[in-house]
């Protein structure tokens, strides 16, 4: 028989069996295996630790903790982790009861659980599901262990907090999809608005850079913008607990100075075990300097610190920092509900991240809850890389003539990259295929009939496949590699959803399309070019 019950002094050295059984020798967090710092968990204020007991031989079969108030200014929000079963014990049931223990003793002194699951098995997130945390986020590569790990973060709200959520968050439409399907997860209503309008923060060059000291920590303290009255980044410690603090917790802060003045400064956590760093904090006289210290901190992150990931939590009321953090290369990864408790109410969050190395997805074992949000947040990492390719060649294919700079790159950011060897196939003759190809390299053949016939050959530049629109995704031709090719996929439920989104796109593309078609119907019946006009 189990019992879960809090740890004492007595269980250290079972708990630091248990990690070792579970991590191995190549945990990143080797401090876990010391039985002095086991024993401060026991005893901290901060932290709730249990364990699974096996009732007969008084064995610990488990261990689990909950770490209260991570956010600053008392957020109400606990992470819940460090949960390990011993290899021998699983099976069991041990890790659920583990959660329960947790969410019994804690949920009456919290308004937000959070639960960062490995990806690299579906144990812990089965246990999240099954405990009605629901799913919200996909980091890929943030933990270090043998390797880099992604996780899936799930969330729980209890009390008042989502009556005390501020509702309709505004969010760029890169992060809106995202946002509408965590909303969803945690049942609440999809009320975030897609914002195309909001630019990002200037780029300018007109500061001196430098670090916190104890002469620009009383300066900073004068600022109230994007401290207290406008918040746009969150995190767990902000100026007003104190310089000594500030050193201890390993935090740094990059100063902007305009005529020996301080006029900005953001704050950031380095963690050299995991090799990552976290902005927690942006604050500035005026809008002028925020673009200046996100680019300058963004270039020491792999020079100075060998970060090799990087994360921010953004508010997701706020689509100019949002815009400028994805012009400098972050994704969105999570939507957290009511995660910050500001004033009177608790405001939505989105946690943006960014990879200093190729994305790895190696060993990634998803959950099913965790599968659609898995799959929408790498989408977004690989349109990230393929964007700019796309972008270019956009402007050329007659399909999306006329869209502006900004609109090619809402359409880019639905593409994702195909790659396709010597006479392979991108799509057969009767095939359901509801995709569009935007072909960025090599030269491609279209065939029809049976003996298929070779009816043309297209290359870079061109648009293949755009007539499955309105043959409900049946191909009329089939399309064959003539050398290497790549395209970029646009698939039409992105497509669709981005012109629901954006009709002013969609006018554009219909227009088009008809265009076209009625040019081709010209052709077919031997009637001469339309004249211009």
């Amino acid at each position: 028989m189990l019992q879960v019950r809090e740890a004492t002094d007595a269980d250290v050295d079972q708990i630091r069996e248990i990690f070792i059984a579970t991590y191995g020798e190549d945990y990143a967090y080797p401090q876990f295996y010391d039985t002095h710092v086991l024993k401060k968990l026991v005893y901290a204020d901060d932290t709730l630790l249990l364990v699974a007991e096996e009732t007969d031989s008084e064995r610990v079969l488990g261990t689990a903790a909950v770490i209260m108030h991570v956010g600053a200014y008392n957020d109400l929000v606990g992470e819940f982790g460090r949960l390990a079963v011993h290899p021998d014990a699983r099976g069991k049931g041990v890790g659920g009861l583990l959660m329960e223990g947790r969410l019994e003793r804690v949920q009456d002194q919290l308004h937000l659980g959070i639960v960062d699951n490995r990806a690299a098995h579906p144990y812990s997130q089965r246990i999240s599901a099954k405990h009605g945390f629901a799913c919200v986020g996909f980091i890929p590569n943030k933990l270090l262990l043998k390797r880099r790990e992604s996780l899936t973060i799930y969330t729980k709200h209890f009390g008042p907090a989502l009556e005390l959520r501020r509702n309709n968050p505004h969010v760029i439409p890169e992060a809106y999809r995202l946002a509408e399907m965590a909303l969803a997860n945690c049942e609440l209503p999809r009320d975030a608005i897609a914002d195309e309008a909001s630019p990002a923060y200037p780029h300018m060059d007109a500061f001196d850079l430098d670090e916190l000291t104890t002469e620009g920590y009383a300066s900073l303290l004068r600022f109230e913008r994007g401290r207290t009255r406008h918040r746009e980044i969150f995190g767990p410690m902000r100026l007003h607990y104190g310089l000594f603090k500030l050193r201890v917790r390993h935090s740094h802060y990059l100063l902007a100075r305009q005529l020996g003045e301080i006029v900005g400064a953001i704050g950031f956590i380095v963690d050299e075990v995991e090799r990552a760093v976290r902005i927690f904090e942006l604050v500035s006289f005026n809008n002028e300097p925020i673009r200046f210290l996100l680019t300058e901190l963004l270039q020491q992150m792999p020079e100075k610190w060998g970060a090799e990931f990087a994360e921010v939590d953004v508010s997701a009321y706020s689509p100019r920092m949002q815009r400028t953090l994805l012009e400098l290369g972050f994704v969105p990864v999570a939507y957290l509900p009511a995660m910050v408790f500001h004033e009177t109410e608790r405001l939505d969050a989105i946690k943006m991240a960014r990879l200093f190395v190729p994305v790895d997805l190696e060993g990634v074992v998803l959950y099913d809850s965790s599968q659609p949000i898995a799959e929408l947040v790498i989408r977004s990492f690989q349109s990230c890389r393929i964007q700019p390719r796309v972008a270019v060649a956009i402007p050329d294919i007659a399909l999306f003539a006329g869209l502006n700079d900004e609109q090619i790159q809402q359409l880019a950011a639905e593409c994702t990259l195909g790659k396709y060897a010597d006479g392979e196939c991108l799509f057969r003759q009767g095939e359901t295929d509801q995709t569009i190809h935007l072909i960025l390299a090599g030269d491609v053949e279209i065939q029809a009939g049976t003996g298929e016939k070779n009816l043309a050959t297209v290359g870079r530049g061109e648009c293949i496949g755009e007539m499955s629109l309105v043959t409900c995704g049946v191909r009329s031709a089939t399309a064959v590699a003539r050398g290497a090719v790549e395209t970029a996929i646009l698939p039409h439920e992105g497509l669709l959803d981005l012109i629901r989104r954006r009709p002013d796109i969609g006018l554009n593309v219909y227009r088009n399309f008809a265009a076209g078609l009625a040019e081709k119907l010209r052709r077919s019946t031997g009637e001469p070019p339309a004249e211009n006009g």
